[in-house]
């Protein structure tokens, strides 16, 4: 039976309610920079801290298989707000403020992926663990964060890091450009974090056909559900292994999406007997 994850909804709309934080750090140079906060912190200036936000949002672009990248235009926008929206709406949860407390990490220490793949076929932990072995991922490839001086706010969006699998694992969504651009509307609309919202730019990558299937199908689909669905970053992960898949989607208020990898395999399949039919033609008429 599964435990209710979120007692009350956090509306979700711009920060617009923390006029202060960003008075609360004290402005520095390069020249006397504070010292770390914590472990792997890395203090930045303002100005540091916006050339690495552009910088990373461009070359990322460029090549979204840059993981670095991309986990460092996460940090460099987050702040000095919408971390801080995303931390009170774990606060204002039962199940996120015991997650803050526990600290807990998802990495193949913490999560035992052989005990995984021997749960029941339509559980949390078995659709977690085959969804790696399909695409090929480990759960130790996510980068510390660096760049929240927050000490707080830097664990949730290292939480939010190392749950990005699990958001693959249960919308179903392949690591493919096409569905790595799909799931970071969700998590937009879910999360209000930038980053998401600027990685939507990937979409002038795409192939016109895989454009259209975001704009008709994978955007209208990852707007509804990431803004009705419940917060994702208060999902206890590590309580729900063991539950339906199905019953925590439905719980959390997703539906899952069209199979990405099934919808491309019938396109390709289509495409071929097409191919084959006009040769098979061509080579009548020649007869």
């Amino acid at each position: 039976m599964l435990t209710r994850i979120v007692s009350k909804p956090v509306l979700r709309s711009f920060p617009v309610l923390y006029p202060n934080v960003g008075n609360s750090v004290k402005p520095f140079s390069v020249v006397n920079r504070p010292a770390p906060k914590y472990n792997g912190h890395v203090p930045l200036a303002f100005t540091e801290r916006a050339v690495l936000a552009v910088g990373s949002a461009v070359t990322s672009l460029l090549n979204p298989r840059r993981g670095d990248l991309i986990a460092t235009l996460g940090e460099t926008t987050a702040t000095p707000y919408f971390i801080y929206r995303l931390r009170d709406a774990m606060l204002a949860s039962p199940t996120g403020r015991r997650i803050l407390h526990d600290r807990p990490r998802i990495t193949s220490q913490t999560m035992s992926m052989q005990h995984l793949r021997t749960l029941p076929g339509n559980s949390v932990g078995r659709a977690y663990a085959s969804w790696l072995d399909r695409e090929g991922v480990s759960p130790d490839t996510r980068d510390q964060v660096r760049y929240i001086d927050d000490e707080e706010c830097a664990y949730v969006m290292q939480r939010y890091r190392e749950c990005h699998d699990f958001y693959h694992a249960v919308t179903g969504l392949p690591v493919m450009v096409e569905g790595e651009v799909a799931l970071k509307a969700f998590e937009f609309a879910n999360t209000l974090l930038p980053m998401t919202g600027l990685s939507l730019f990937a979409v002038a990558r795409l192939k016109p056909a895989e454009r259209s299937r975001f704009w008709h199908t994978y955007l209208p689909w990852a707007l509804t559900n990431g803004l009705r669905s419940e917060e994702i970053i208060n999902v206890y992960w590590e309580e729900q292994v063991d539950c339906d898949v199905d019953e925590l989607r439905a719980e959390l208020g997703i539906e899952r999406p069209p199979d990405l990898r099934e919808t491309r395999r019938a396109l390709r399949e289509q495409r071929k007997a097409s191919k084959e039919k006009k040769e098979r033609i061509g080579g009548l008429r020649a007869s």
